[in-house]
């Protein structure tokens, strides 16, 4: 809405009297007042920009029963648009043929001592705003890492829809299969079969290890369940106990599970290839004395 500003003064007028100053005022405004009444004839009630938002502009737009909204985020118009449906106009020649959007409140809010636009009831589904506090800069940290690993598994079960249950149960079955093949294996293959079975088995410990539990006593536990049939037993970290994963409802990505396992044996093998280290001798001090 800053164009029109933008143009005249970055223009070079020579002008004889203080009317032609007023004159070139009222023309700046007379521009301003139809590109204001074209936008406002589309029928909005909420106009949102990115820029500056000029006081004879937000005045039309008060008159007309408008809501002007100044200094949007790039990145929060471009959400907007997709969940109310609309369209992001970068000229207001035409503005009858920008697409509206729709949503059913817009509201202003406080979180802690900043103000915040809120808009509820959006025609495309639900979007949401998720705010992390913390009382330093090292907790809010890892608050951001451990809540983009969440989203980047929601994101990928969305693209692959197939979950396996969690708490170590997919290792323990692993592990169990590869301990019968390690078992009908002859020779020195089955001591390498035998390790990688002990390798899946360290998932489960690890789990239970930060949570601080015993893990030696909880995998021997899990082991036993896992030889009986269908079994669905995992590490219940509130508990501290093996329980129920599907009872629990407690589940994993497979698409997840599969790339880390994955990744982890092609790191494996790449380190079993090296068969020689070659290293440098340390560096010696010139004594220029």
């Amino acid at each position: 809405m800053d164009t029109d500003k933008v143009k005249i003064y970055g223009a070079r007028v020579r002008v004889d009297s203080m009317s032609k100053v007023a004159d070139i005022e009222a023309a700046e405004k007379q521009k301003m007042r139809e590109k204001v009444q074209k936008i406002i004839a589309h029928g909005i009630n909420c106009f949102v920009n990115r820029q500056l938002i000029y006081n004879f502009p937000e005045e039309l737009f008060a008159d007309a029963g408008i809501l002007a909204i100044e200094h949007a985020d790039f990145e929060g118009i471009e959400r907007l648009a997709l969940v109310t449906g609309g369209e992001i106009a970068s000229t207001f020649d035409n503005p009858e043929s920008v697409k509206l959007g729709q949503c059913k409140v817009i509201e202003e809010i406080m979180i802690g001592e900043d103000r915040l636009i809120h808009f509820s009831g959006v025609a495309m589904g639900q979007a949401c705003t998720i705010v992390l506090r913390g009382a330093s800069e090292h907790v809010l940290d890892e608050a951001e890492r451990s809540l983009h690993d969440a989203l980047c598994v929601l994101s990928q079960t969305v693209n692959d829809t197939r979950v396996l249950f969690g708490g170590g149960w997919p290792e323990m079955v692993m592990a169990k299969e590869v301990d019968e093949l390690a078992r009908k294996t002859p020779g020195k293959k089955s001591h390498a079969i035998d390790a990688f079975s002990h390798a899946l088995q360290a998932i489960p410990t690890i789990i239970a290890d930060n949570a601080g539990l015993d893990s030696a006593d909880l995998i021997s536990q899990l082991r036993a369940e896992h030889h009986k049939e269908n079994s669905t037993a995992g590490i219940d970290v509130i508990t501290g106990t093996v329980g129920d994963m599907q009872k629990l409802g407690i589940q994993e990505s497979f698409k997840v599970k599969q790339a880390i396992l994955l990744s982890a044996t092609e790191a494996a093998e790449m380190i079993l290839r090296v068969d020689e280290i070659i290293t440098c001798a340390p560096r010696r001090r010139e004594d220029r004395m």
